[in-house]
């Protein structure tokens, strides 16, 4: 009889159907865990995916990923019976031994589709429909919020004595790491690593060539401070030169002026001065150009003043 009753209490332990069945007895009202204090929670939530926008632009792949879309078909032809999870722990084995020459155009690649994605992300936010997106995620998490706030203040309102419930360990797949929805120790997480392995190299090779651009600008200013010293000496030297060929006109007018101060022209009464020399030859010249019978006296008397001019100076 006791045997036949200790077999029953493990074959009782050991079926899960029968645990889930008991019901815990009523605390009695003293106890601290009041049982009708105590509301039934809702069923937990599966983890939702993060909303995918699908008028964003093509998210970058990865050097692992491209190499497991190029080889996957032909491991699969080859292995018709393995499962997909076998197909890739054997393309993840040939990945790691990939030699470094093929797996380096893998990279590359992939470096580029993510300069690709960049730019085409930059300008996705200045269109309507990143907007419009961004909108709605925003809306939906204020919902959310409202309708959490709702479902507590609903279910806990009445509590007014604390509950003390022992904390249980999370389950890997229920933790948070932060922002990113990854379960950890999976193909996707160890990807999500190599991911920012390659964000982290990129960073540095956009460090180096900014130091390359920051070289290349401090030589340019150096060109540019020689080109601004060669250019004002060469003001400097026209300054002179203008200076010298003033000097020079001042002395062709005071030589023009006193050698034709005695010269009148027909029709004008004033004589040639300083100050009126430049009208002066400038008339003088008109009346030689039309070469008129009666000037032919004045022409004699401007070859005879020029003739007796000195020009030095």
């Amino acid at each position: 009889m006791e045997k036949h009753q200790e077999n029953g209490e493990n074959n009782f332990i050991n079926s899960p159907s029968k645990i889930k069945s008991i019901k815990m007895p009523q605390t009695e009202p003293n106890n601290m865990v009041q049982s009708d204090s105590i509301k039934p929670k809702a069923p937990k939530a599966k983890k939702r995916k993060k909303p995918k926008d699908t008028t964003a632009p093509r998210q970058p792949l990865t050097g692992y990923i491209r190499y497991l879309n190029d080889r996957r078909e032909a491991v699969r032809t080859a292995n018709p019976a393995m499962s997909f999870v076998e197909i890739t722990k054997i393309l993840a084995s040939e990945w790691t031994n990939l030699p470094v020459e093929k797996k380096q155009q893998y990279l590359d690649a992939a470096e580029q589709d993510r300069e690709r994605y960049s730019k085409e992300y930059e300008l996705y936010k200045q269109t309507d429909a990143y907007k419009q997106f961004t909108q709605q995620q925003t809306d939906k998490k204020v919902k959310e919020t409202k309708d959490k706030e709702l479902y507590e203040k609903v279910t806990l309102g009445n509590v007014n004595t604390p509950i003390f419930q022992p904390t249980l360990p999370k389950d890997p797949q229920d933790m948070d790491f932060g922002n990113f929805d990854i379960p950890i120790f999976t193909e996707e997480f160890l990807d999500h690593n190599k991911t920012r392995d390659g964000e982290l190299r990129q960073l540095r090779k956009v460090n180096t060539d900014y130091e390359q651009q920051n070289a290349s600008l401090t030589k340019h200013i150096d060109n540019m401070k020689s080109a601004i010293t060669k250019l004002e000496m060469e003001i400097m030297q026209q300054e002179k030169t203008n200076s010298s060929l003033q000097q020079h006109l001042d002395h062709l007018r005071t030589t023009l002026s006193t050698g034709f101060e005695g010269v009148k022209l027909p029709g004008i009464k004033d004589a040639a001065t300083m100050q009126n020399i430049d009208v002066y030859m400038a008339n003088l010249h008109s009346m030689l150009l039309e070469n008129r019978s009666q000037d032919t006296k004045l022409l004699q008397t401007v070859r005879d003043v020029v003739a007796k001019l000195e020009f030095n100076g």
